[in-house]
């Protein structure tokens, strides 16, 4: 890989899954569902494109940072629907990945019956960065790049474990 295309990193819709082939369920929790999940599920949407169908929600839900939507815009990255979700709001739903992005989310993060994978992914909570604004937004574009990186990373396992899922028959 190249520099120049280590820059396209956050083209939209990179991956697509076949036709007829569901797209790969995924779940992202943290605690508040104000900042890091929420940007992991608009990189998840914006990297993933087709091949994803992805969520966010929070053991304590709260409301989104502005300032995970000023770096998420500043990036290029849609916004639209982005809102603050409680967990239990996907209990019963079936995922292929549920993604913990905090510690104490994973310590509180309830059991989804017939998950493909859990995983926990750490990251520092950019909410709690303290001083200018711009350091703060500095502590936000550090976590999105470090995710946007991963999330990166692990679209073509995604990739390749929904080509490998049997079809669901019907009938």
């Amino acid at each position: 890989m190249t520099g120049t295309d280590e820059t396209h990193a956050h083209d939209h819709g990179a991956f697509h899954h076949e036709a007829g082939t569901a797209p790969v369920r995924i779940l992202v929790v943290c605690t508040g569902n104000s900042a890091r999940s929420i940007l992991g599920e608009a990189m998840f949407r914006h990297l993933g494109g087709e091949l994803v169908e992805v969520h966010s929600a929070g053991t304590h839900p709260s409301v989104v940072n502005p300032l995970a939507t000023r770096v998420l815009e500043e990036a290029g990255v849609a916004t639209d629907g982005l809102r603050s979700k409680s967990v239990n709001d996907f209990l019963g739903q079936r995922f292929d990945y549920v993604i913990t992005v905090c510690d104490d989310a994973r310590d509180a993060c309830p059991v989804f019956p017939g998950v493909h994978e859990t995983m926990h992914w750490s990251y520092p909570d950019p909410a709690k960065a303290e001083g200018t604004d711009e350091q703060r937004l500095a502590a936000f574009r550090s976590v999105l790049t470090s995710m946007g990186q991963r999330i990166h990373s692990f679209l073509p396992l995604a990739e390749r474990y929904a080509a490998e899922r049997r079809p669901v028959q019907l009938g």
